[in-house]
C-alpha cells in the first residue's frame, strides 16, 4: 500500500507527520512497537534510506526510542505525547489563521463558520 505524497513537502517530513499523527489520534499507543524500518519503507513504497531518516527524526524528538535488538518504539512518556499535541495544535490555528488573514476574512465570519460546521461534525 503505496502512500501519495505531496509534491510541495519532502516525503521524508510528510512520513514524520503520518506518524505523528498516528501517535495524537492513538492509532499508534505509548509504548507500542513501530514496524522495522524495512517493514515501513515497503508499505510506504519509499527507500529505506528514507525511513532510517524518519525514525532518526522521531527519535531526536524523544517521539520515539530504540531499543537495541528490539527495534522502535512509540515513547512511553506521555507528557510528550500531550506537548507534542499542544504543539501541533498551536501550528495549525496559526497557520490557519495566517491562511484566514491573507484573505481578508474577519474574526466573526471565521467564527460563524466553524459554529456552523461544527454542527455538521
Amino acid at each position: 500500500m503505496s502512500i501519495d505524497f505531496l509534491p510541495d513537502k519532502p516525503i521524508y517530513q510528510q512520513l514524520i507527520d503520518r506518524i505523528m499523527g498516528d501517535i495524537l489520534r492513538g492509532t499508534l499507543s505509548t509504548g507500542q512497537k513501530l514496524p522495522s524500518v524495512r517493514e515501513y519503507a515497503v508499505e510506504a513504497g519509499v527507500n529505506a534510506n528514507t525511513m532510517q531518516r524518519v525514525y532518526k527524526e522521531l527519535e531526536q524528538m524523544e517521539i520515539t526510542e530504540t531499543r537495541r535488538g528490539q527495534g522502535s518504539f512509540v515513547t512511553e512518556n506521555e507528557e510528550k505525547i500531550l506537548a507534542l499535541r499542544n504543539e501541533m495544535k498551536e501550528q495549525l490555528v496559526t497557520t490557519f489563521l495566517q491562511n484566514v488573514a491573507s484573505f481578508g476574512f474577519t474574526t466573526d465570519e471565521i467564527v460563524k463558520c466553524l459554529q456552523e460546521r461544527g454542527d455538521e461534525a
